[in-house]
């Protein structure tokens, strides 16, 4: 696999990731952003891929232990080597798994009930709706499967303990079916939408919840990634370059 070295958050981050397939982009550093976390909790990315969401993360909230669960091999290596190389091995490690199998996540000590924190961007593109790239891995990345979802977040749900808190990113067009599936099990959600500028829709929402609790809906006020010029904006900015949490991370 032919590999590139780039820096990410404004320079605070050096990931090593593939020249063909995912890369890096906006969607993983809004989640890390969205996220929040304390000196001490513990917290599991599903599908962590190279390791950017949990590795913002980690470097935002000192003293957060972080387990990434990732099912192909070769991206875990790469987030092994992101781990070390951005000196975060002490608090870090990576699980290959599926993220819906079970036994693989016990043996590996990721036990149900033990996380404060699941943070998550499961692909999300619809292959009905959407060209389907003909590599491998981006395909694995971007392409959602029937039910998906709803099997990504039981699995958060087993993951967290009571009051722990879910964090992830999903298609804008797609809210009914994230709300339809923390109905089972999350409440006192909170959305967070992104928009490419002012005047434009949503393409994605940042969404919070919280296992076990009582069943409410907010939309907090929008993210915009451009501003009418077309310039981004000083808010994205902030986030995107200068490794600032998003509201959404410091409501719990």
């Amino acid at each position: 696999m032919e590999t590139s070295d780039d820096a990410v958050l404004g320079g605070r981050l050096l990931v090593r990731q593939p020249l063909k397939g995912h890369r890096v982009g906006h969607d993983a550093i809004l989640l890390a952003a969205a996220t929040g976390g304390r000196d001490g909790e513990r917290a599991v990315e599903l599908g962590a891929g190279v390791g950017s969401a949990a590795l913002a993360l980690a470097q935002r909230v000192a003293g957060l232990q972080v387990v990434l669960v990732e099912v192909d091999p070769a991206l875990c290596a790469l987030a092994a080597h992101n781990i070390a190389r951005n000196a975060l091995s002490e608090r870090m490690r990576v699980v290959t798994a599926d993220v819906g199998d079970r036994e693989a996540l016990a043996a590996a000590d990721v036990q149900p009930g033990g996380a404060d924190r699941v943070l998550m961007n499961p692909p999300f593109n619809d292959p009905a709706r959407h060209n389907v790239s003909p590599d491998a891995g981006r395909r694995r990345a971007h392409v959602a499967a029937p039910g998906l979802l709803p099997l990504w977040i039981a699995s958060a749900a087993r993951l967290l303990k009571a009051g722990g808190v879910l964090t992830l990113i999903w298609r804008a067009d797609g809210q009914d079916d994230v709300l339809d599936a923390l109905r089972d099990g999350f409440g006192d959600v909170a959305i967070l939408p992104v928009l490419p500028r002012p005047d434009a829709a949503p393409i994605r929402i940042l969404v919070r919840a919280v296992k076990g609790a009582a069943a409410a809906v907010r939309t907090l006020p929008a993210l915009e990634l451009n501003d009418s010029s077309g310039r981004p904006s000083a808010a994205a900015e902030a986030v995107l370059r200068g490794g600032e949490m998003l509201p959404l991370a410091a409501i719990a």
